[in-house]
């Protein structure tokens, strides 16, 4: 499990194509020396195992699901990357809680500078917005955020000053795509309600109504 809080930003050293996905090695000298061989690390906000590393780097692998449905496949060599490790048991949860299992991607469609913070505006699928109620939390790239506003397939965030400088929203652009993660609590209502509709309608069909 993660926080989205970020820990520091890596930058992509290689890249190779492999039977299963693709090996992944990133420069990343603040926290490789405290990684382990098996870990877990949030990579742009994708739960990835560590598969080798050394005093400076870290090598991950990423399978073609993986691959399809987060911004990986569009990651070169010399991209810089979000990374956040796995929160340990006696951590504190200073963001919200991220599962590092991507559930789709947004675009972004506006930036607007408001004094030293930045309110951006992604579109994305209306099944991901339809797990995000206004001031309830989002993961973007791995970032733990506040949602401001959002309506059908599009929704809003503030990035403070400090966020910005500490993980790459300071630099994505208009069109850029980033990796959403909805919180989980949403799912699980959402599955609930649908379970409960689910119930309701086959008790009604029971008694003889045709829906």
């Amino acid at each position: 499990m993660f926080t989205g809080i970020i820990e520091t930003i890596g930058k992509i050293q290689f890249i190779t194509s492999t039977a299963t996905g693709k090996t992944i090695t990133i420069s990343a000298p603040d926290i490789a020396s405290e990684i382990e061989i098996d870990d877990s690390l949030a990579v742009n906000g994708i739960c990835l195992t560590v598969m080798a590393k050394n005093a400076n780097s870290i090598t991950v692998d990423a399978v073609h699901e993986t691959i399809q449905r987060s911004t990986c496949r569009f990651w070169r060599s010399g991209s810089e990357v979000n990374l956040e490790r796995g929160m340990p048991a006696s951590g504190r949860l200073d963001g919200h809680i991220v599962q590092g299992h991507i559930d789709g991607q947004a675009t972004l469609i506006s930036i607007k500078t408001i004094g030293d913070s930045v309110e951006m505006t992604f579109v994305c699928e209306r099944a991901l917005t339809d797990l995000m109620v206004n001031k309830g939390s989002v993961a973007i790239d791995g970032v733990s955020l506040t949602i401001m506003s959002v309506r059908g397939g599009e929704f809003s965030i503030a990035v403070i000053p400090f966020s910005l400088r500490h993980s790459i929203l300071g630099k994505i652009k208009m069109g850029d795509k980033v990796n959403i993660e909805t919180d989980i609590l949403g799912k699980y209502v959402m599955k609930m309600k649908k379970e409960e509709n689910k119930i309701s309608k086959d008790k009604l069909r029971t008694w003889g109504y045709t829906l």
